[in-house]
């Protein structure tokens, strides 16, 4: 039973609300005199409940509609098919899922009680994000688009800083737009493996609705439009220059754009890149967290 809660958990994605509270940290070390180190752990396991519940919820409605049983499941992709192999086992997932939740969002009224509402409306959009995600926002092909962006960029950063801060920042905000940016990418790409799996329970995600072709060409210019964010970020002295170091892993979005634009979304094509966006996703974040520390 708890084999099968943690394999639903998709621990291997886990990592990525680390590295967007890594990020918030780097940017509220700028502000802040010092930090707390009890503020920075409810923040961060605040951000891995809220994850773990929505890939609790993702997988346990993905068995319930049937979606998981025909779905080619690749590391990057189509669930973890834990409760495929244990159907008894769904109850418990979905209230661990409902723990989840629960438990960051006690974390965050705990952060409103000292700092106040600042923080209030990060946490809203972050609970609808989490309960609508799966039977709602993937009927929306824009908005299922950018929730993850949402949820790993303004809302985990910005809500880092804040807690550690107090306040709000430029640098903060535009630094969250990084890895916005990236995780739509990540997202994105990995729905190409489900396509018609998930168009046979209804849902309506980008790739879906607008064609592969336009996925493809919309994942270049979110490339571009990341790199822009870095470029005019050092430009402006909102980032440091050694904020430059984070366009060398973006060398790697953009060989993964020209590969898919040139050989297809078949999966035995695909399936090297989707490692590869892993990788830009994580190194990127990491790096301008490092740069804005350190530069």
């Amino acid at each position: 039973m708890l084999h099968t809660i943690a394999r639903s958990m998709r621990v291997p994605f886990l990592v990525l609300s680390p590295v967007s509270v890594f990020l918030g940290f780097a940017t509220a070390s700028q502000i802040a005199l010092s930090i707390d180190p009890m503020s920075l752990f409810l923040v961060l396991l605040g951000a891995l409940f809220a994850h773990i519940s929505v890939n609790l919820f993702n997988e346990y409605q993905d068995f319930q509609s049937g979606l998981d049983t025909r779905t080619t499941r690749t590391p990057f992709s189509g669930g973890s098919g834990a409760l495929v192999q244990n159907p008894d086992a769904a109850v418990f997932v979905f209230y661990s899922a409902v723990t989840s939740l629960l438990l960051s969002a006690l974390i965050g009224v705990y952060f409103m009680s000292s700092l106040g509402m600042s923080i209030l409306p990060l946490g809203v959009i972050g609970f609808i994000i989490i309960i609508t995600y799966t039977r709602w926002l993937n009927q929306h092909p824009v908005l299922c688009l950018m929730a993850p962006g949402i949820g790993f960029g303004p809302l985990i950063v910005l809500g880092t800083h804040v807690v550690l801060t107090g306040e709000y920042s430029l640098q903060a905000g535009i630094a969250s737009l990084v890895p916005f940016f990236l995780a739509n990418n990540l997202l994105l790409l990995n729905q190409y493996p489900d396509i018609k799996a998930d168009k046979s329970v209804g849902r309506r995600h980008f790739p879906i609705v607008y064609g592969e072709r336009k996925g493809i060409l919309l994942y270049g210019n979110t490339v571009m439009a990341t790199c822009g964010v870095i470029v005019i970020g050092i430009s402006t002295g909102i980032f440091p220059e050694l904020s430059v170091v984070c366009l060398f892993p973006m060398v790697g979005a953009v060989m993964i754009f020209f590969g898919i634009a040139r050989h297809g979304t078949a999966l035995s094509r695909l399936l090297p890149y989707l490692g590869m966006n892993v990788g830009v996703t994580i190194l990127t974040t990491v790096f301008l967290g490092l740069s804005i520390l350190y530069g």
